[in-house]
């Protein structure tokens, strides 16, 4: 089961129909991130795979940010929550121990979320920059307030968006904008990331969550095994030639065309009603 409360940096609640919020929860430092923090995410994300009942993860930040990325003040945290795994030196005391750091201590936050074969939200309450950004990037969907600014800015200390920002910029934006918004270091307002496509859906502050509750109900009330797969298969899509992709799809069709969730979708549309899918997970 997905263990619900307060952990390093951030707290975790599930709400009907299986739609699990994980807010960050240090506003006086922009939820800015550190190793444990992050290991303690990856962590969370995997109880979230293997919990049937979860089918939905949205992010969230609390205060006027959504993360202003890594935390580089160098001050004690309290994080006012418990561990759920244990520390480890961090790194970065030398070149290698910094590639190391980041391959196996910090870029695997944002493999878990794309990696989650749940669908992921990220309601972008306020600032969202450098890796608060790049995890935004990583969720399927970003609904953001209109206060909300959003960018990753990494040149501005002479850094790079080393979790894999660049990656997923590329994917959503091409190569040319790519190199636009990262070499001229710019953050935007959630207005203009619409227009670039970086998100989905712009409302009003005080909206932000209901809209996000909103979509993430209809998303847990979906088909769940034909969504994972098709989730799994669009990605794999932007990396895969055609007949790849041809295979891959079909490859996943054979479990959907065979699940109880087909067979209540072809009955409900013959009975003219709305189907009732996930029986599975729902004892019926």
């Amino acid at each position: 089961m997905m263990q619900t409360g307060a952990f390093r940096g951030f707290e975790v609640a599930m709400h009907d129909p299986g739609i699990a919020v994980i807010t960050f929860n240090q506003p006086e430092r922009l939820n800015g991130m550190s190793q444990p923090m992050k290991r303690d995410l990856v962590e969370t994300l995997l109880q979230a795979q293997m919990d049937d009942q979860v089918r939905v993860v949205v992010f969230t930040g609390s205060g006027r940010a959504f993360s202003a990325g890594d935390d580089i003040t160098g001050r004690p945290v309290n994080w006012g929550g418990e561990a759920l795994v244990p520390d480890i030196p961090p790194g970065h005391h030398n070149t290698i121990g910094t590639y190391e750091g980041l391959r196996a201590l910090s870029q695997p936050l944002n493999v878990a979320v794309r990696n989650l074969d749940k669908l992921s939200i990220a309601a972008i309450n306020g600032v969202a920059v450098q890796t608060g950004f790049s995890l935004a990037l990583a969720c399927d969907f970003r609904i953001a307030s209109s206060e909300a600014r959003m960018g990753s800015a990494t040149l501005r200390f002479g850094l790079l968006p080393d979790e894999g920002g660049q990656f997923l910029l590329v994917q959503l934006l091409g190569v040319a904008k790519t190199m636009d918004f990262l070499m001229r270091k710019r953050i935007v307002a959630a207005q203009e990331a619409f227009e670039l496509g970086l998100v989905h859906e712009v409302v009003p502050p005080e909206a932000l969550m209901a809209r996000t509750m909103a979509f993430a109900t209809e998303l847990a009330n979906g088909p769940q095994v034909a969504m994972r797969l098709l989730k799994r298969t669009v990605y794999n899509a932007a990396e895969m030639t055609f007949a790849h992709a041809l295979d891959d799809i079909a490859a996943k069709t054979m479990v959907s065309d065979h699940h109880p969730d087909a067979r209540e979708g072809v009955a409900a549309f013959r009975e003219r009603r709305e189907p009732r899918f996930n029986a599975w997970i729902e004892g019926r």
